[in-house]
């Protein structure tokens, strides 16, 4: 008899621990911790760019020497390019602008102000600071920073050799820069033809044949059938320049679905080209449809320049509405709840149903159901509201949300 009890405890014993390790894994399995995440409201549409924009050409004769880039700006009379019988003035012209560019720079780590307000312990600092923003504007893939950052990161490294004794100085470099330089110089041949701007303006190296019809006067009458069917094109004209663009406001137009009438006209709101990973601030001037709100017509304004925004006339955009930070919740794991509630007291008060959006959470061995303030919508998650720290009826940071086993 004893034998056979100690059996039978041993035997319920191990069932014991068996349900007892099955259930803990089981419980892991079936909830989920409530953590903090961010995601990002936004729509993309084809935007079609409108500036006060005016063609410039020329005789057609020769090949062009850009003096401006693209999105340059230009003054009054200053030169936008210079045409020569041949090609062979553009790589005389990229040459003297290189050589012309590393002698500055030598001469800069050359002056004697340069040296004597270094020391060793701060320009190590910096050259690890630049190189770290170097690596950032890799990641970013912000290239017109990094020609900056790697002049500077030069003058310092070189300055460094030199206060540390690691080289004497670069005068013989210097010399022979400037002796490329008059051989350069030497080289370079009258233009035939000077290009010149009749205005302050901004400038672009390309037509596209919109210049005169795209403009201000055109935002009231644009539909959203000729915004689909306008192209992303440059124009073949020999002739052509580029074009001078006014001031630094533009317009976006585009259509896009408005059913749920999430724009309106005075609001703000933030854009992103595909060709720039910076975000612009731009007006809703106008929105209008034809009777479907499916395809309205936005039109945008901004007040924001770069050369990125002058690169094309048509350009996919991305519309941020706006960015959310919430306690993320697998949509599988929200439940409705009915509750009675009463408000008022004594012979006033009202007795009433209410449905409460909520997921149940794991305390210990209870299951509770928490309340949640639902502020973004993906499309297998949704984002709850932080705003209700402290109210033990709502879902807090890292509870553990059960996502089955549990009853509606």
């Amino acid at each position: 008899m004893v034998k056979m009890l100690r059996n039978t405890v041993l035997v319920l014993f191990v069932v014991v621990f068996i349900s007892v390790i099955y259930n803990m894994k089981n419980r892991e399995s079936d909830t989920e911790s409530a953590l903090i995440a961010e995601a990002t409201a936004s729509a993309e549409f084809k935007g079609v760019f409108i500036r006060a924009e005016q063609p410039v050409k020329y005789s057609g004769n020769g090949v062009l020497v850009y003096n401006v880039s693209d999105g340059g700006r230009l003054g009054n009379g200053s030169v936008i390019a210079e045409a020569y019988p041949d090609g062979s003035q553009m790589t005389v012209r990229r040459e003297e602008a290189a050589v012309q560019k590393q002698l500055d720079l030598l001469k800069k780590i050359q002056n004697p102000g340069t040296r004597e307000a270094a020391q060793p312990a701060e320009l190590s600092a910096g050259i690890e600071e630049i190189y770290r923003n170097l690596m950032l504007c890799r990641d970013k893939q912000d290239y017109d920073e990094i020609a900056g950052l790697k002049d500077e990161l030069l003058v310092k490294m070189s300055t460094y050799q030199i206060i540390t004794g690691e080289v004497s100085d670069f005068s013989q470099q210097i010399i022979d820069l400037q002796y490329r330089l008059s051989q350069l110089k030497v080289q370079e041949k009258t233009a035939t033809e000077v290009i010149s701007s009749p205005r302050s303006c901004y400038f672009v190296s390309y037509c596209d044949g919109y210049e005169e019809t795209l403009n201000k006067s055109a935002l009231d009458t644009l539909t959203a059938d000729q915004l689909l069917e306008i192209e992303d094109k440059r124009s073949d004209d020999p002739r052509v320049v580029g074009k001078l663009i006014d001031g630094y406001s533009w317009y976006l137009a585009g259509v896009v679905d408005n059913s749920h009438q999430e724009y309106k006209v005075g609001d703000y709101v933030r854009i992103r080209p595909e060709s720039s990973q910076d975000i612009f601030s731009a007006e809703v001037l106008d929105i209008r449809d034809d009777g479907n709100q499916k395809k309205s017509v936005l039109i945008l304004a901004c007040r924001e320049f770069s050369s990125e925004l002058v690169q094309h006339r048509t350009e996919n955009i991305e519309l941020v509405r706006g960015t959310y930070r919430g306690l993320k919740v697998p949509r599988e794991a929200i439940r409705f709840v009915t509750a009675e509630e009463t408000e008022g007291e004594g012979e006033n008060a009202v007795t009433k149903e209410v449905t409460y959006k909520g997921v149940y959470v794991l305390k210990g061995e209870q299951v509770q159901f928490k309340k949640i303030d639902v502020i973004y919508e993906g499309s297998n998650y949704v984002l709850s509201s932080l705003d209700h720290t402290g109210d033990d009826s709502y879902l807090v940071l890292y509870d553990d949300i059960m996502i089955e086993g549990v009853d509606e």
